[in-house]
């Protein structure tokens, strides 16, 4: 999760949010020239009197400033499209888990296990313990081995929901009667913090999502115990 005074993205924590990072940055950068270039522009004109008698006719800088904004805006699409590429979906995920959002809690399930679902409920301010995150911490985490394809299929049973993890560039809509999917691989070991992120009533900023990655080892561990 993001520190105190953080005003960038999170830390990215798996290989599709790298790359979300790289091209917000790739972006950015363009942006910074052009503000930067025409800023510049602007006060050479603004704060001089000189004035060129083919103003008005200047059909060489007419050409320049359209083929330059639309070398521009290839610069920008080649690296988007890559990204589209990349968030396409998989064929064989290692896991599959389906996320139901309710109003106004998760629940999920293991589909490629019997008998592991759960739901996930916020920890009330006055149940925290020490170290834990207040309105963030859930009593039932999400556990998924990292290093690993992962298949996310959300759904909802109420109204509409969002189940994200911004430190895994993953953002989907819960639908009623409609089956999203997404992917997504954990590059590290640790806790990454979401919550949904489309209004869906009273409790909407009480319905957090905690994603615990852990080894492959200590998830086949996981798994034995919750059977």
């Amino acid at each position: 999760m993001p520190s105190w005074k953080n005003i960038a993205l999170q830390d990215s924590a798996s290989p599709l949010m790298e790359q979300l990072s790289f091209f917000h940055d790739h972006t950015l950068m363009i942006l910074v020239i052009i503000t930067t270039l025409v800023g510049q522009i602007m006060i050479n004109v603004l704060f001089n009197k000189f004035t060129h008698r083919l103003l008005l006719e200047g059909q060489i800088i007419e050409v320049i400033w359209t083929i330059l904004p639309a070398l521009i805006l290839v610069f920008i699409a080649i690296p988007s499209l890559r990204l589209v590429y990349i968030l396409d979906e998989i064929n064989n995920p290692l896991i599959s888990i389906k996320t139901i959002g309710h109003q106004w809690y998760w629940s999920y399930e293991y589909s490629d296990f019997n008998n592991i679902e759960f739901d996930s409920y916020m920890i009330p301010t006055n149940s925290l313990e020490t170290q834990m995150f207040r309105l963030l911490d859930v009593d039932n985490r999400v556990v998924i081995p990292y290093n690993s394809q992962i298949r996310i299929l959300v759904t909802a049973t109420d109204v509409i929901h969002s189940w994200t993890i911004p430190s895994m560039g993953v953002k989907i809509d819960a639908t009623p009667g409609r089956l999203n999917q997404v992917n997504l691989i954990s590059n590290r070991p640790g806790l990454f913090f979401g919550q949904c992120s489309e209004i869906c009533g009273a409790n909407h900023s009480f319905m957090p999502i905690v994603l615990e990655s852990i080894s492959p080892q200590h998830f086949i561990s996981w798994i034995s115990k919750s059977l």
